[in-house]
């Protein structure tokens, strides 16, 4: 058995066959049997507890306040880490683009009218869109409501999980394994913290380009449980792992995000639910020295983290802020959705 097979066996990652099955299962079913219900369904979200609560986390994601038409033209264009999409519902197929977005996306849109426009950017977006687009991120800034999230690569973003190691037994250590793809912050604090005796941090995957030393051998879910700390540093966007390091007894190490995805990384208060470090990095051993000597304010960090993620754990609420958050879009875009 290969080093690679082995890993994706051991890595703590849902295996991507299931995930696949049931998208193609849940193909079996009719579009119909989901738009005759979706009005009946969402009907349901005004007697529930916690409808304030609904309603603002999809006024969260869609922040669109005035009717904008889309463009009429037809756009199906491949960029470097995305794809633009601008078309009818149904010509959006598996072959598209990335599967694992097809099937997110028909989580939410097969309860709408196939022949309804939308405009579609998957993969990696750090850019505001020329018109209302569903994304999987964006970025933190003012003008950004024409940046429309959906849950979306769920599969690689929001993963929970069950840490059976409390954080007092842990190594008095951050952890980083990952890859840089011209990510200017996780390539500063590799040369600022390789070799270091805080850090036990490393690159993975194929060699980019960068020092050969810094290639290290990956390390497991699992494995990273065993320290205080572990770096939630951006790639192309948000920092993948952020929500399973969230959800353990460890605490993630990280500055201040620039983008945001279905897990409201903008709502994230600093050293509440996280540890904020400096853009340069140059607090980082004293921010995590403090906290090691410090371990009563650290496991406070690590019980809101907790209260933090247990929102999104409701699958029926998470499908109803999804059918909403795709029910204003229509509507926005001027689009009759009944």
């Amino acid at each position: 058995m290969s080093d690679s097979l082995l890993y994706k066996l051991r890595s703590g990652k849902p295996p991507k066959i299931l995930f696949f099955l049931k998208g193609y299962l849940q193909m079996c079913v009719p579009n119909g049997f989901y738009r005759i219900r979706r009005k009946e369904y969402l009907k349901q979200v005004e007697t529930r507890p916690d409808r304030d609560y609904i309603y603002e986390r999809v006024n969260y994601y869609n922040k669109m306040q005035y009717p904008v038409e889309l463009p009429d033209k037809i756009l199906h264009e491949h960029k470097h880490s995305y794809y633009v999409y601008l078309d009818e519902i149904k010509n959006f197929r598996p072959s598209t683009f990335h599967k694992a977005y097809y099937f997110d996306l028909q989580y939410a849109v097969r309860w709408f009218s196939r022949s309804l426009r939308i405009a579609y950017i998957p993969g990696d977006v750090y850019f505001t869109p020329e018109f209302p687009s569903i994304v999987k991120s964006r970025l933190l800034k003012e003008d950004n409501a024409y940046s429309v999230i959906l849950k979306l690569d769920k599969l690689r973003h929001f993963i929970f999980l069950n840490d059976p190691v409390p954080f007092s037994q842990k190594r008095d250590q951050a952890v980083f394994r990952g890859k840089i793809r011209l990510s200017r912050i996780r390539e500063k604090f590799l040369q600022k913290y390789f070799g270091s005796s805080i850090c036990d941090c490393g690159v993975v995957g194929r060699n980019e380009g960068y020092p050969e030393v810094w290639m290290t051998p990956k390390k497991t879910i699992r494995e990273h449980l065993d320290y205080k700390f572990i770096m939630a540093l951006e790639g192309n966007d948000v920092a993948s792992n952020l929500k399973w390091v969230m959800s353990s007894n460890s605490i993630a190490v990280m500055t201040r995000p620039t983008c945001e995805t279905w897990f409201m990384e903008g709502k994230l208060i600093p050293d509440y639910h996280y540890i904020e470090i400096k853009d340069d990095l140059s607090d980082l051993e004293e921010k995590l020295t403090y906290y090691i000597n410090h371990p009563v304010e650290a496991e406070q960090i690590v019980k809101h983290a907790h209260e933090y993620v247990a929102q999104f754990f409701d699958a029926e609420r998470e499908r109803l802020i999804s059918l909403l958050v795709m029910d204003k879009y229509f509507q926005m875009t001027g689009q009759n959705n009944n």
